[in-house]
C-alpha cells in the first residue's frame, strides 16, 4: 500500500471515529427538524379537558380571579390573555389554561422539553452560538475530509475506478435531480 493510500485510509478512519457522536446527533436531528410540519420535535405537548361553571365576572380581573378560584390554582398566572370576549387564556410555566366563560369548558395543554432530542435540536440549529460555531465548522470540514477520502478506500473493481465510480455518480445525481425537480416543474 502506498504511502498516500495508507495517509488516506488513516485520515478517514480516525476522523470518522472522532465524528460519530457528532453524526449520530446531526442525523437524528435531522430526522427530527425535517418532520417539523408533523411534530414539534423540541416539545411534547399534553392535553387536557376540563369543566368548571360558567365565569360571569365583568372586569378581566374579576374574570380571572373567578377562573383560578374555579380551577383551584392559588398562584398568579405568568400572563392572561382575552383573545375574544368569550375566551380567557392563563398561561404559567409550561402550562396553558384556555377556558371557554360562557360554558366553562377548559382545556389545559401541558407542555415539557423532549430531553436529549430538544438539546440535539438546539447544536443541530446551533443555538448556542459562539464557541458551538467553530465546533460545528470543524465538524463540517471532517465531513468533507470524510467524504472525499471514503473515496479512495478501496481501490480495484469495488473502488472509485469501477462500482465507486457508479455509486457516487448516482449520489451525485440524487441531489442535482432533484434540485432541478424543484426548480421547473
Amino acid at each position: 500500500m502506498g504511502i498516500v493510500r495508507k495517509w488516506n485510509n488513516i485520515l478517514h478512519r480516525d476522523i470518522g471515529y472522532m465524528i460519530v457522536a457528532l453524526t449520530l446527533v446531526y442525523g437524528i436531528s435531522g430526522i427530527a427538524v425535517n418532520h417539523v410540519q408533523d411534530w414539534n420535535p423540541n416539545f411534547s405537548k399534553e392535553q387536557e379537558f376540563l369543566a368548571i361553571q360558567p365565569i360571569h365576572g365583568q372586569t378581566r380581573e374579576e374574570i380571572i380571579r373567578e377562573s383560578l378560584s374555579q380551577l383551584q390554582i392559588a398562584e398568579e398566572p405568568d400572563n392572561a390573555f382575552r383573545p375574544d370576549s368569550s375566551t380567557l387564556e392563563l398561561f404559567f410555566d409550561g402550562k396553558t389554561y384556555t377556558i371557554d366563560l360562557p360554558t366553562g369548558n377548559v382545556l389545559v395543554e401541558k407542555i415539557q422539553q423532549r430531553r436529549v432530542l430538544y438539546e440535539m435540536n438546539q447544536l443541530h440549529l446551533n443555538a448556542p452560538k459562539e464557541w458551538w460555531t467553530y465546533i460545528a465548522d470543524v465538524y463540517a470540514l471532517s465531513l468533507i475530509i470524510v467524504a472525499i477520502t471514503g473515496l479512495f478506500v478501496l481501490k480495484g473493481k469495488n473502488g472509485i475506478t469501477g462500482r465507486g465510480a457508479w455509486l457516487t455518480t448516482i449520489g451525485i445525481l440524487i441531489p442535482v435531480c432533484y434540485w432541478l425537480y424543484y426548480l421547473y416543474f
